[in-house]
């Protein structure tokens, strides 16, 4: 997270962010009801995986939430030019 970030959207903000950790639970529920049954296990053969971000951030300032490459590589495109 020492990475510097710049909002693609707003193109200015480069310092008031929210980062948000995303926490996958696989479970399986009701199909009536929606009520959780069971919190399968990630070697659940039968679960397909998570393959998103982790992390995903928010912009400080306009508000859009994306993935934190995202932010990372706007910043870096910003620097060589």
């Amino acid at each position: 997270m020492t990475t510097s970030y710049l909002c693609p959207a707003c193109g200015t903000n480069r310092s008031r962010f929210n980062i948000i950790e995303q926490v996958i639970h696989a479970v399986k529920k009701d199909p009536q009801t929606g009520v959780i049954l069971e919190y399968l296990s990630p070697d659940d053969p039968l679960q397909y995986k998570y393959q998103g971000p982790l992390r995903r951030v928010q912009c400080g300032i306009c508000g859009m939430i994306e993935a934190e490459d995202l932010f990372i590589h706007h910043a870096e495109r910003q620097k060589q030019n």
